[in-house]
This record gives structure tokens, sequence and C-alpha cells, in this order.
């Protein structure tokens, strides 16, 4: 779930910047939007010390591309035609996700790597030390729900598709659009631009997007 501040008074926007609740955190949280994660977890920003260092032996590198996740609170790196095999990752960068390269538009939740040197063993590392360096792999749930979907109420990022509400405090938040979630949808994403001027005159709301178009216009609903 993302949050993004945003006054509407009078029929005036006001800005609206991003909040991406990313540092530190393993999983992204889809119960408070309604939907059901896979994942033994509620909570976008909870944070693992260490995940394993020590990784089934399904690729030379923990949590490849194309590797899959198990569930649970310490997700574990599994063969994804295992019945554990949760999430696929999509993407893997090293380093932290606020200073490297953003998640695919369509992430459902990002796994944050912390750095790892088990003593003794060199399998499942980058290159054959032990060591697990800190990093992040972009995640995608084998099944629905998929929260980063257009509309889906959740993901490291809001996109064009994407609904929000008001939660007080010149702030919106995501939830689903089809209104599964605990509160109703407000407004929707309806096109992304370069700058606010671009936006079409129903926008209510201007919410920062990633990507080649930073601007969001978002409509009432």
């Amino acid at each position: 779930m993302r949050t993004t501040s945003g006054t509407v008074a009078s029929g005036t926007v006001t800005s609206g910047t991003l909040l991406r609740g990313l540092a530190a955190a393993l999983l992204a949280a889809t119960a408070l939007t309604g939907c059901q994660n896979p994942f033994d977890d509620d909570d976008p920003a909870r944070t693992v010390d260490s995940l394993p260092a020590t990784p089934s032996g399904y690729g030379a590198v923990f949590l490849d591309v194309r590797e899959c996740s198990s569930y649970g609170k310490t997700p574990r790196e599994v063969s994804c035609g295992s019945e554990r095999a949760a999430a696929k990752v999509t993407a893997r960068y090293n380093g932290q996700a606020g200073n490297g390269p953003s998640c695919p538009a369509t992430t459902d939740f990002v796994l944050h790597i912390s750095e790892s040197r088990p003593p003794g063993d060199t399998k499942g590392d980058e290159n054959g030390d032990g060591v697990v360096p800190r990093g992040y792999a972009c995640m995608r749930n084998l099944v629905a729900p998929h929260p980063g979907d257009p509309g889906g109420g959740g993901g490291p990022h809001t996109i064009v598709g994407d609904c929000l509400y008001g939660a007080g405090g010149g702030q919106v938040k995501e939830t689903p659009c089809d209104g599964s979630g605990k509160r109703s949808p407000e407004y929707k994403v309806s096109s992304a631009v370069d700058a606010r001027p671009e936006c079409p005159p129903a926008t209510r709301l201007y919410v920062q997007l990633g990507g080649g178009r930073p601007v969001g216009c978002a409509r009432p609903v």
C-alpha cells in the first residue's frame, strides 16, 4: 500500500507526493486492502534482520530472476514447481531499494535481503565465498490475487488504474477499485502525464508516479 499526500479543497487540487514505504520491508501488505496475502504477514514495512543465506541450491544467486520464494515470515528460495512456492522473482538488484532501480510496475511486493555471511557454507551465494550481499527482489505472486495490478489495492507502486481514498491529514492511500477493501475508492488514477497542466479537467488529485511520465491524474469515482 502506498500513501500519497494531497488535499482537495473547494475544487482546488494541491500537491500530491508519493511516499513509498519500502525501507527495510519484507512483504507488501494486502490484508489492509482487502486482498488475501499468501504470506503470513499483514505489515507493509516488516523488517527481517537476515534472510537465509543458504538457499536450497536452485540457483547460483540467492533468489535470482525467475526463481521462487516460499510462504512464511522468513521466505526461502524453493523450486518453482514446489507446493511451497508462493512468488517468483521478476527483477533482482543489489543495494538498497531506495537507491537502486525501480521494480516493474506490476510488482506485488518487494523482498528486502539483508547481507549475510554464513560460516563454513559456500553454497547458493553470489560468487562462492559464502556471502549474500544486501539487495532486493521484485516479487510477483504465482497465483492471484495480484495487488500490484492496476486497481489491485497494493504493490510498491501507484500506477494508472489504481484507486485511492482519503486517509486524513492531507493523505490518500490505495484501496482495491472493486470495493473489496475496508475503504471504498474515492479517486482513480486515470492517466499519467509529464506535467500537471496536461491532466484532464476532471482531475482532483495529482499523484507522483515512477517511469517516464511522473504525474498521475486522479479523478473522483
